[in-house]
């Protein structure tokens, strides 16, 4: 943006001494000084923006916003080359996998109690490790204690209700289990998202950065000959305007680029490195 607005400016004196020598009308000076114009306000924009992030970056690490900034070589940080077979296994470490694995275990866990709700609270082992007195004591009941009311106190005589605890802490595991299912599909799915994003990206980034060469070049070109009155002021402004756009482009496709990148980090949850 700078190098835009510094083109335009020359080209602004350029045509004003052109008009004091009488060579080119008012007209041509005030189409020049609506783009210099438009280009200031544009890059004030742009300062407004990039002052915005800096502050939130300051936030970030705990900084003062006043006064803070970043060193150019961090400005213009390559992109992290994401590093061929990263394994699948990385995504257990996003926290939506990771609290739905654990639903799934606790799940898993209540139909185990359910279950175990079917026999009598015994100890089957005393403390050295060998049977329990209790369980003793329950085969040397006699047959007149297993009446009615000995029958309904235990659990396998309440009245189904075991048995609908037990279903339904099953019912609970399946839909535990489909959760999961569903939200590891959502992290390969962002996963490939980015991926792909990315992919798309590298080549429209070299396919902008080949546009702003050939914009350059017509400028530069279209600069000279108007110096030598071979073109007309329009001519060189069409080529500034169109180099400028283009250089706008790339700029967004980089940025989109960062993104992605942060965004596939956020999909693997914290990064390809299988290390940590």
């Amino acid at each position: 943006m700078d190098e835009s607005l510094e083109a335009y400016r020359g080209t602004l004196y350029l045509t004003q001494r052109r008009y004091q020598a009488g060579d080119v009308a008012e007209l041509d000076v005030a189409r020049v000084q609506t783009e210099v114009a438009a280009t200031e306000s544009e890059a004030l924009a742009l300062e407004r923006q990039q002052a915005q992030l800096r502050h939130a970056l300051a936030v970030l690490v705990g900084d003062v916003a006043t006064g803070f900034s970043l060193p150019p070589a961090a400005v213009e940080a390559a992109l992290p080359v994401i590093p061929p077979g990263v394994p699948s296994t990385v995504l257990a470490r996003r926290p939506d996998v990771s609290a739905a694995q654990a639903a799934v275990l606790a799940a898993q866990a209540r139909v185990g109690v359910a279950q175990g709700e079917w026999f009598p609270a015994l100890a089957l082992t005393g403390s050295a490790g060998f049977a329990s007195p209790e369980l003793g004591d329950l085969f040397k009941w006699s047959a007149r204690s297993w009446g009615i009311g000995m029958l309904l106190s235990l659990p396998l005589f309440d009245g189904g209700q075991r048995a609908a605890q037990e279903e339904g802490a099953r019912a609970r595991l399946e839909g535990a289990l489909a959760a999961h299912r569903g939200q590891v599909l959502t992290a390969f799915r962002e996963v490939e998202d980015q991926l792909s994003a990315l992919r798309l990206l590298a080549g429209q980034a070299q396919a902008q950065d080949r546009a702003v060469q050939s914009a350059a070049r017509a400028t530069q070109l279209s600069d000279s000959r108007y110096r030598n009155g071979l073109v007309s002021q329009l001519e060189l402004l069409d080529a500034r305007r169109s180099e400028l756009r283009n250089r706008r482009q790339a700029l967004q496709v980089r940025t989109a680029q960062y993104v992605a990148t942060v965004g596939l980090v956020r999909a693997l949850g914290g990064g390809w490195d299988t290390t940590s």
